[in-house]
């Protein structure tokens, strides 16, 4: 497995959890919004080989409880769930983000207990996906089977969505809403500008909007939370 970044501590990633986060390189998506594009797009150059990364877990026994396993996009590895089952075999605890492109890969980690937690990201309302990810004319279906596999398992998840004013409007959380009616939670974190993010001239919804946006949600799911509001 190529390691693309590792943050060696956070409190923020995984909820509840003292953890570090292993960023794995490579994404299908070329969202314009991207925080991360050096590594979606694979640019990135490797931080340190698998077996160092491992010697890390190991020196932070004790110290550590989880590993939040990011990207780019986890489950384009072929061999991420050989790795997950590694870090769950030395006694951590495993978060997963993924874009939920990938239900069947999805499906092995549910079914064999791999991941504690899975944050998936809901793009947008389906019909608006191909737009919001920046891949033209993008299927959501798989989106929705993996939507649908989280709400349905016995695992612990969250939804969340970037919000971005040039990207989403009231009515596209009428149609989030219906992808992931039933939820347990779901949570709608500002967009921030950065200068890794790869386009130009977006920008956060008000934080009335934000508001908006999230009692919207409100009516789908249990619950519907902020993220991210300066």
């Amino acid at each position: 497995m190529i390691i693309a970044g590792l943050q060696k501590m956070t409190l923020l990633d995984y909820p509840g959890v003292v953890a570090c986060t292993v960023f794995l390189p490579g994404c299908d998506l070329r969202c314009p919004y991207c925080h991360n594009y050096e590594l979606a797009t694979g640019k990135a150059a490797p931080v340190m080989e698998e077996e160092e990364f491992f010697d890390f877990l190991g020196a932070r026994k004790g110290r550590l409880e989880g590993v939040a396993v990011s990207g780019g996009e986890p489950c384009l590895h072929p061999d991420l769930p050989a790795f997950l089952a590694r870090i769950r075999g030395m006694g951590y605890r495993v978060k997963l983000d993924t874009n939920g492109m990938h239900p069947e890969m999805l499906r092995q980690i549910l079914a064999e207990g791999l991941a504690d937690y899975v944050a998936m990201d809901i793009k947008n309302a389906p019909a608006k996906y191909a737009q919001t990810t920046g891949v033209e004319g993008l299927d959501p279906a798989p989106a929705k089977e993996s939507a649908r596999m989280l709400i349905e398992s016995g695992t612990e998840y969250e939804f969340r969505t970037t919000v971005v004013r040039e990207l989403h409007t009231a009515e596209d959380f009428h149609g989030i809403g219906e992808m992931i009616r039933g939820a347990k939670r779901y949570f709608l974190q500002s967009f921030t500008d950065r200068e890794t993010v790869p386009y130009s001239g977006l920008h956060a919804p008000t934080p009335e909007e934000m508001e908006q946006y999230r009692a919207i949600a409100a009516e789908y799911v249990s619950e519907a939370s902020l993220r991210g509001l300066s």
